[in-house]
């Protein structure tokens, strides 16, 4: 007699299948914890917008084309920039065709104004 080369395909499916469903009920149990809610109901997220230090992003990100202070290197000098509020916002988070990176996925809209408010403030 032959073994049938599908049934251990059949099997690896039925056991996925399986899996997906228990975790799944695990999920529905958890859910709160896995939303990463505090006792106040704010999410990680919201935490993460409030802790945001825009002099630490700029120091994480920012330093390797604008220089250790800010005033150039490969990209443009960040100090006394003249550019509106407007203008820096849709810069860091679409990027330029120059070679600036978006961070409109890594940063929300409130930490880009944070953001763009620290950069205004350097002279």
């Amino acid at each position: 007699m032959k073994n049938n080369p599908v049934v251990p395909y059949i099997l690896i499916f039925a056991l996925g299948l399986g899996l997906i469903f228990f975790m799944s009920l695990y999920g529905i149990e958890q859910k709160d914890e896995i939303a990463g809610s505090d006792e106040e109901g704010n999410t990680e997220e919201n935490a993460a917008a409030e802790d945001f230090d825009p002099e630490e992003f700029v120091q994480g990100q920012c330093i390797t084309c604008h220089g250790d202070d800010l005033t150039g290197n490969m990209g443009p000098s960040l100090v006394g920039l003249t550019e509106t509020p407007e203008e820096i916002h849709d810069i860091i988070k679409n990027g330029t065709q120059g070679g600036m990176p978006p961070f409109g996925s890594k940063l929300e809209d409130d930490q880009i104004d944070q953001l763009t408010e620290y950069l205004l403030s350097l002279k």
